[in-house]
Formats: C-alpha cells, sequence, structure tokens
C-alpha cells in the first residue's frame, strides 16, 4: 500500500459511504472543495467539513482493517465521478495534529533505537523523511506516498498479538522464535511490514524485546496483560535452545518412526515375493533404525528432564519471593508487639478483673436501703422471735421424735436404690402401650 510496487486499493465500497455521496451534489462539492487558508474566514464551514472527512478517514482505516495509510491511498478510496477530494491533506495534518494518525518515521524514531536494529531492513525509508520530519514536525501536509499510522488501531491490534500468543500453545515459555509468531499471526497481519509495526509497538509498550541469536530472531515476552519484560538473559537463551533441540529430536524420531515402518513393510513385501536375503536386509535395517530411536528417546527424555527442572526452579523462585514477601510483610504488621508488653497488656487486664469484681462484692453486699446490717441486730431479733413463739401455747406442733438421727446413707445404697427404680420404671413402660411415643426416663435421666 504507499510502497514502491504497491498498488494502491480501489474506491471505497458503496455501503462505506455516506447517503449523501450520491444523491446530493451541491453539499458532496462543497466537502470535495479544498479548505480555506484559514479557519477564520467562516469557522462554521471550516468545522463541519473538517468534522466530516476526520470521521470518514477514521471510519475507512477501522472497517479496512489496515493499521496503514497515505495521502495517495486516501484519494483513490474517495474519488468520486473522476474527482478527488482536495482537501485531504489537510484532513490528514489535523488527524496528526491530535494524535489520531502517526508518520512512519516518526514512529519508529519514537522507539529505542536498539530496539529496532533487528528490523530496519524491513522498512524502506529515506534519511531526508527523517530530517523533514523532526524540523516541520506535524505543520507540513503529508507527501502523496508518505506512510501514515492509524494509531488507536495500531495498538488495539498490537494487543491482540498479544493476547494471540498468549492463548496459543507458545506461551508455555516466554522465548518464541520470531518465525513461529509470524505463523501465528498470518490471518491478523496480512502482510509483513504490518507485522512488524505490531511488534515494534509491543516493544515501545515493553511488552516484548527482540533479540538475534545465530541468525535466528527470537522474541521475548513479558508474563501478565500489565507487566513489563525484564531483558533476555542466558537463562531465556538457554531455554529456547533446549525447546529447539526437544523439538528437532521429536521430529527425527517421528521421521525414524516412519522408515521403521516402511522397512518392516519392505520385508513382508520381500517374503511374499519370496526373497529372504532381501527380507532380512529390510530386518536388519528396521532393527538399526529402531535403536536410533531408542537413543533419541533417551536423550530426548534426558531434555526434558532439564526443561522441567528449570520449569520447576522457576516456581521455586517464585514460591522464594512469595514467602519473603510475606515474611516482609508479617514482620512490618508485628513491629509494634513484643513479649514484655504483651506481658504487661496481660497484667493490667487482669488487674482490671480483680477491681471489677471487689466493685462487685461491694454492690452486692449493699442492702435495699443502700445500708449494711448489723449482724448482732439480726442475732437479737432472731432470739425475741424464738422466745415469742415458746409462749405461743396455741400452736399444734408435731411430737418431737426420739430416736436419734440416722445415719447418712452410703453411695452405694443411692445406686442400688436407682437400679431399682430404673427397672421398675422399665416395667411400667412396657406395660403402658402409649408411653411408647414419650422419652424413657427414670428420675428426670435419659435412659
Amino acid at each position: 500500500m504507499c510502497s514502491p510496487g504497491e498498488a494502491p486499493p480501489g474506491p471505497a465500497p458503496a455501503g462505506d459511504l455516506p447517503p449523501e455521496w450520491e444523491t446530493d451534489d451541491e453539499r458532496m462539492a462543497f466537502l470535495f472543495s479544498a479548505f480555506k487558508q484559514s479557519r477564520e474566514v467562516n469557522s462554521t464551514e471550516w468545522d463541519s467539513k473538517m468534522a466530516f472527512w476526520v470521521g470518514l478517514v477514521l471510519a475507512r482505516g477501522r472497517r479496512r482493517g489496515a493499521v496503514r495509510t497515505c495521502l495517495r491511498e486516501l484519494q483513490n478510496g474517495f474519488e468520486r465521478r473522476g474527482s478527488v477530494p482536495l482537501g485531504l491533506g489537510t484532513v490528514l495534518r489535523e488527524l496528526l495534529r491530535r494524535g489520531k494518525l502517526q508518520r512512519e518515521s516518526d514512529f519508529m524514531a519514537s522507539v529505542d533505537s536498539s530496539w529496532i536494529s533487528w528490523g530496519v531492513g524491513v522498512f524502506i525509508l529515506k534519511p531526508l523523511k527523517w530530517t523533514l520530519s523532526s524540523v516541520l514536525g506535524d505543520s507540513k501536509i503529508p507527501e502523496e506516498e508518505e506512510v501514515l499510522i492509524y494509531v488507536e488501531l495500531l495498538q488495539e491490534k498490537a494487543e491482540e498479538v498479544y493476547r494471540l500468543y498468549q492463548g496459543s500453545a507458545l506461551c508455555s515459555h516466554p522465548v518464541v522464535a520470531l518465525s513461529e509468531l509470524r505463523s501465528l499471526c498470518a490471518a491478523l497481519c496480512p502482510d509483513e511490514r504490518t507485522f512488524y509495526l505490531l511488534l515494534l509497538q509491543l516493544q515501545k509498550e515493553k511488552r516484548v524485546t527482540i533479540l538475534e541469536q545465530n541468525g535466528e530472531k527470537i522474541v521475548k515476552f513479558a508474563r501478565g496483560l500489565h507487566a513489563k519484560v525484564s531483558p533476555m538473559n542466558d537463562v531465556d537463551i538457554g531455554v529456547y535452545q533446549l525447546m529447539q533441540s526437544e523439538q528437532l529430536l521429536s521430529q527425527k524420531v517421528e521421521s525414524l518412526s516412519q522408515e521403521a515402518e516402511k522397512c518392516k513393510e519392505d520385508a513382508r513385501s520381500a517374503c511374499r515375493a519370496g526373497k529372504k536375503q532381501l527380507a532380512l536386509r529390510c530386518l536388519k535395517s528396521k532393527r538399526r533404525t529402531e535403536r536410533r530411536i531408542e537413543e533419541l528417546h533417551s536423550k530426548l527424555d534426558a531434555v526434558q528432564g532439564i526443561l522441567d527442572r528449570i520449569y520447576a526452579s522457576q516456581t521455586d523462585q517464585m514460591v522464594f519471593n512469595a514467602y519473603q514477601a510475606g515474611v516482609g510483610a508479617l514482620k512490618l504488621s508485628m513491629k509494634d508487639v513484643t513479649v514484655e508488653r504483651a506481658e504487661n497488656l496481660v497484667d493490667q487486664i487482669q488487674e482490671l478483673c480483680d477491681t471489677q469484681d471487689e466493685v462487685a462484692q461491694t454492690l452486692a453486699g449493699v442492702g435495699i436501703n443502700g445500708l449494711e446490717m448489723d449482724s448482732e441486730e439480726l442475732e437479737k431479733e432472731l432470739d425475741s422471735l424464738l422466745q415469742d413463739s415458746s409462749k405461743d401455747s396455741s400452736l399444734d406442733l408435731p411430737p418431737v421424735p426420739q430416736k436419734g438421727l440416722s445415719a447418712p446413707i452410703s453411695d452405694a445404697e443411692l445406686e442400688a436404690e436407682l437400679e431399682q427404680l430404673s427397672v421398675s420404671a422399665g416395667d411400667v413402660a412396657q406395660k403402658t402401650p402409649s408411653a411408647s411415643s414419650e422419652p424413657k426416663t427414670a428420675l428426670g435421666l435419659n435412659l
């Protein structure tokens, strides 16, 4: 699109254009005319025309899903009856000022140069355009072939790339080959240039970093949607190489398995044809292939074991960091708590409890009227009542028992009596059918 050798897209479909596009020639003649040099001449008309084209340009980019455009592509897309909008350059300059569009050269300049060195060869950029862009800024109307980027659309598609990776099998490790990532994003990125722009956006957001290792570019992703990627280290590169070795070994085992199966089929065919020596050679070749498969399986197990240990060590490190954070938080929360202060607090509580008990006892000894009763006065009143009762002959008191008080009942006698009562209560319950619906008790105890 807007690059040498690329044909610009055709006119926009009728469904993507406003209703007045074909019905209101007078309105469209006004919209296709050039903008006044100064907005102050007629701000209402200027703003109306600008709002129309700004909405149409942004909507076109979103419908097409392309993050890149240029003045020539837009002129071709909005051609009407052989005419092109004369004010599109002014519209693009306004969108650049608002931050809705950005020059591709400015976008690349905004990314750390050490991060884009791997991809400079993909972009065809002239040093003159970098210089003009940095000197004139967004006040310059873009040239017809100058590549512009839809800023919001680029950010959204970069987010889609990140989520696509997170939902794929490649996310088992944060490092992945650039070629594998390109294949994963083939449907999302129609061309390689768009793919690199999306990666540059992710680099700008510090969510990926890219390194060239032995002539191959590898990408490291940040862990988590809101995390920042850490620089690629030797562990990342080592794990990536191990994963590549695991993949190559698996592919080799698969290829040898097919070869062994073919030798087996060849041996069968030779036996049917009566070619015994040929069948034996095929079987020997099959045995050699199977021994190689066993050797590769042992190596593959070793590689997988190393990867498992690396993943386990990373998990252990996460647990260690969590424990360390927990210890720090616990120390912070208990910094004012000591054994001495705790003992002092317990002593204060005990002292307060003792004081409360004394207050309760004092209140319990207070009379109805708030005065203490004299014990000597109470004894005198009791003697007086006893003397009055002895003089009253009309009282019919029971005779005083002549026998002495019986000795206290022992525990064994009480238990025997309780057992007897329990037995008798059981007999009564058996004779009374209605009693079966009630709980069986003896002396108020549940039996």
